[in-house]
């Protein structure tokens, strides 16, 4: 154990807490209200915003930011202000982020930037500014499920009621979109914009398997998710291989364990 005193990894897992956090509420509302496609929409137009910071030379993260922001405002203003279908909406967004990224990246001038730790992440590459900011992101989503959990429940599942009860949906539907691309710009580092709608989703369908109360899921999807990131981190650091491709690897395998552990108790097959 003694990887455990490099600052590098204990930045890993205190990241790790953070995202596992962050994920497991923000991808439990996607999960529920059937955003996945929005979801790798806002992740792959965040390209857009990486290729930006570095073609003006700033923090490719906070680009991703607030390009990420700006596209999941676009998709939510496109869709329900111009009458334009959400799905058009989001492959326009998507495609124009990718695109974006790709010129600005290729228009950089110097070296060409190393963009395969955002592609495919690499958590062993976390700072302390990554830190603050999903320390910053988990708190305040923790703090907002807490204390708003049923009004995100009711816009969740059903939109038409949660209006008859007054709830402000708009704005709850707003935040919820701020929320999703924040989530998906601070754990870049984790797991990469290839696959990192995996992160958002797999823990919450493994839990699914054995409970469907929302707060259970957002509850335990965030404990599945921090052991598939510390099992998937070990294994990473043992082995030699990309670290976010290892992670994804466990979480499938974790999800795959229980689906054929349910299905084999169903059936009355015993496994020797």
């Amino acid at each position: 154990m003694d990887f455990l005193q490099y600052t590098f990894f204990q930045h890993a897992l205190w990241g790790s807490l953070f995202i596992c956090i962050a994920c497991g509420i923000v991808g439990t509302y996607i999960v529920a209200k059937r955003m996945v496609f929005i979801s790798g929409g806002i992740t792959h137009a965040s390209f857009g915003g990486l290729g930006l910071g570095f073609f003006l030379g700033v923090n490719p993260i906070l680009s991703a930011l607030v390009f990420s922001i700006a596209s999941a405002a676009s998709v939510e203003w496109l869709s329900k202000k111009q009458d334009i279908r959400e799905d058009s909406a989001i492959a326009a967004i998507w495609s124009l982020g990718m695109a974006l990224g790709v010129i600005c990246i290729f228009l950089t001038p110097g070296y060409t930037p190393n963009i395969s730790a955002y592609l495919f992440g690499n958590i062993l590459t976390i700072t302390g500014t990554d830190l603050w900011m999903a320390g910053s992101l988990a708190a305040l989503l923790l703090i907002g499920f807490c204390l708003f959990s049923n009004r995100i429940l009711y816009t969740a599942f059903d939109r038409e009621f949660a209006l008859t009860k007054g709830i402000p949906v708009i704005w709850i539907e707003y935040l919820m979109m701020l929320a999703i691309a924040c989530t998906i710009v601070c754990a870049i580092r984790l797991a990469g914009i290839m696959l990192l709608l995996s992160l958002l989703t797999i823990p919450q369908m493994t839990v699914n398997l054995f409970t469907s109360r929302f707060k259970h899921i957002a509850c335990y999807s965030i404990l599945v998710g921090l052991v598939g990131c510390v099992s998937g981190l070990l294994l990473s650091y043992y082995a030699n291989v990309p670290s976010g491709a290892t992670i994804i690897f466990v979480l499938v395998a974790l999800f795959l364990s229980c689906k054929l552990g349910i299905y084999f108790k169903q059936k009355n097959i015993r496994v020797i």
